[in-house]
């Protein structure tokens, strides 16, 4: 039997969940309170420190009012900004120079086809 190894990126969870915590203006005091867990644990899994048990992932998407595949899928093909998290974490740790380089290629690749009349198709297309 062939298994495929799939990694949890434990990070890019936290850091989605504090997003979410934040645009819904949920302090981790509250969050806590909302899901009966402690503050210190809602705090080590935002950054990375702990990771979340099923359970404490449950809890805390309900408390947040979105779905587990909205927290563990990734970008949302249907939010416009739902690369800015993705993008964001790429760009954490690059330098002024690497953050102006990387925004002049994306610059110029959305310019190129633009120009070109380049279209890339929709997953919506597909069903």
């Amino acid at each position: 039997m062939n298994q495929t190894q799939i990694s949890v990126n434990h990070r890019q969870i936290g850091y989605r969940i504090k997003e979410v915590r934040e645009q819904n203006h949920i302090s981790q005091a509250q969050l806590a309170e909302m899901t009966d867990l402690s503050v210190s644990y809602i705090s080590h899994i935002e950054n990375a420190k702990r990771k979340a048990s099923l359970e404490s992932i449950i809890r805390i998407v309900n408390a947040l009012g979105i779905t587990v595949d909205e927290l563990l899928a990734g970008v949302q093909m249907n939010n416009p900004a739902a690369y800015q998290t993705d993008i964001d974490m790429l760009m954490e740790d690059c330098s002024a120079n690497e953050k102006r380089f990387i925004y002049e290629l994306i610059k110029a690749s959305l310019e190129t086809m633009h120009k070109n009349g380049w279209e890339l198709a929709s997953s919506d297309r597909h069903r």
